[in-house]
């Protein structure tokens, strides 16, 4: 898979994902939501720190985080081109550059989210603000609209912990850069052997000892 269509898969991602967010972030108020189908909903929300809602205690925490993700970009991005060069498996290829594509996008969103929008508590935030961001470079918060709740509702009271509890499957919430990431890793867990196959010498040296003994 060459450079050219790699880097074609990447900006499209971004363009989608940075497109959602800037609308979301711009006609939503913080925590608003809108049902589209029983078990899909658009939900704002804003993510301060990792994936799940963690976060890194300490007043250096968000900062410590943003710089984790510019130095992990930049080891995917070398994947991506290490892959490329050397002509690895197409699967494998593509798989890197949904990564990077999905980790970019939510790196943009902790640069610059913080001083290209004001704060969207109780109001619908606006692009560029005369008075300034809610934030600073580096301090940006990640904005999640995808809410795919395929079931809700109460558990029977019969059941150990939970029961008579109202319960949601699958409650995260979500976006598009997300979604990048988790269909790469998907991918290259489902198509492992392809992604990854063996080369000649390990092939010969399989078929060789194929119980793996010592010689």
């Amino acid at each position: 898979m060459s450079l050219k269509k790699s880097i074609f898969i990447i900006v499209l991602i971004l363009l989608i994902d940075q497109i959602s967010k800037i609308y979301i972030k711009t006609h939503f108020v913080l925590g608003e939501s809108i049902t589209v189908v029983e078990w899909f909903k658009i939900a704002f929300v804003e993510n301060e720190g990792m994936a799940w809602g963690a976060k890194i205690p300490g007043k250096y925490g968000k900062l410590i985080l943003t710089l984790f993700r510019l130095v992990a970009i930049v080891g995917i991005g070398y994947w991506l081109w290490d892959s490329i060069k050397k002509k690895q498996s197409k699967i494998l290829t593509i798989s890197i550059a949904l990564i990077f594509a999905g980790a970019f996008g939510n790196i943009i969103d902790s640069v610059f989210y913080g001083i290209i929008f004001n704060d969207s508590h109780l109001q619908i935030a606006t692009m560029f603000p005369p008075e300034g961001g809610y934030g600073t470079l580096f301090h940006g918060k990640v904005v999640d609209m995808l809410h795919f709740s395929l079931w809700e509702g109460f558990l029977p009271k019969w059941m150990p912990f939970w029961g008579g509890k109202y319960f949601t499957f699958f409650d995260p919430v979500f976006n598009i850069a997300d979604m990048s990431i988790s269909t790469g890793f998907g991918i290259l867990l489902v198509f492992s052997k392809k992604a990854f196959p063996k080369t000649e010498n390990e092939t010969r040296v399989s078929s060789s000892n194929p119980e793996g003994k010592e010689s």
